[in-house]
């Protein structure tokens, strides 16, 4: 599916511009998938704020919006992710997933003066959906603006607040163009072995299981069985947090297959390596 970013600093209009857009291509007879950043936080059971605060809690929700969106782009139709996106490399990542699937993409900023941004978020009726002073000026700091000389952030669109999006230029970069041809790094290659998929949702299982089971035991270091020397620490994993590293690197396998005997080690390597950031 052809893919749009909306990003912007807080309280900038990126849910009212995802709205415009899925009315209107809805209108144009596709079929639209939205992805809401905030709508993923309040699923977690997260406080908005307190969210923004923490490191941990931003990567666990950026993981989970990235595997919807992995899961959901294709050949046809439309995804809209709503949300700040305001890490340069994380729009990087989900570039590379698109080019992987072959589809298009392009970027809509929406520009705001802060200020003007912040009095727009003290109008908000909800006061779980207001930001503290603290965490916008702090959003705002975090900000790394798009720029269309980039090949992930490009085509760009920035929209000011009054502006009337260039709805035809947006479908034509998105339905009328090819996508970029996928490279060696972003690549899907044929499976190395007729079970491989089997083989894969089979191992990611059963070690994922037993790290809950030892979870639920209060067990901290765990020792992998059948293989010596090899252990996870999971004594500040979840065990959301468990199952969605699991979907994750099913995702990044199927992308880039590993031989069947190299997919336990890589595994755990990848629980290592994202538990302990």
């Amino acid at each position: 599916m052809p893919f749009i970013i909306i990003t912007g600093a807080p309280s900038s209009g990126k849910t009212k511009r995802t709205l415009e857009l899925k009315k209107y291509f809805e209108d144009q007879g596709k079929q639209v998938h939205v992805i809401s950043e905030y709508e993923e936080i309040k699923k977690a059971g997260f406080d908005k704020n307190a969210f923004y605060k923490d490191s941990q809690k931003e990567k666990q929700i950026r993981g989970i919006v990235k595997s919807e969106v992995l899961r959901l782009i294709g050949p046809k139709n439309l995804v809209i992710l709503d949300g700040s996106n305001y890490i340069k490399g994380y729009r990087y990542e989900l570039y590379c997933g698109t080019k992987a699937n072959k589809c298009t993409q392009c970027t809509v900023q929406c520009m705001i003066n802060n200020e003007v941004a912040f009095e727009f978020n003290l109008q908000r009726d909800n006061e779980e959906e207001k930001y503290t002073r603290e965490v916008f000026d702090a959003l705002c700091m975090r900000y790394e603006n798009p720029d269309s000389k980039n090949r992930w952030d490009s085509p760009l669109f920035v929209l000011q607040t009054d502006d009337e999006p260039n709805y035809q230029a947006i479908s034509e970069c998105l339905f009328d163009k090819k996508p970029p041809p996928p490279n060696m790094s972003t690549q899907n290659p044929p499976l190395s072995s007729t079970n491989f998929l089997y083989e894969l949702d089979r191992i990611t299982n059963e070690v994922t299981q037993h790290l809950i089971g030892a979870k639920k035991l209060r067990q901290n270091d765990v020792k992998i069985p059948g293989q010596t020397g090899m252990s996870v620490n999971i004594s500040d994993a979840t065990v959301a947090q468990l199952n969605m590293l699991r979907r994750q690197y099913i995702t990044y396998s199927k992308l880039n297959t590993p031989e069947v005997d190299r997919i336990l080690p890589l595994y755990i390597q990848y629980l290592k390596t994202n538990l302990c950031n």
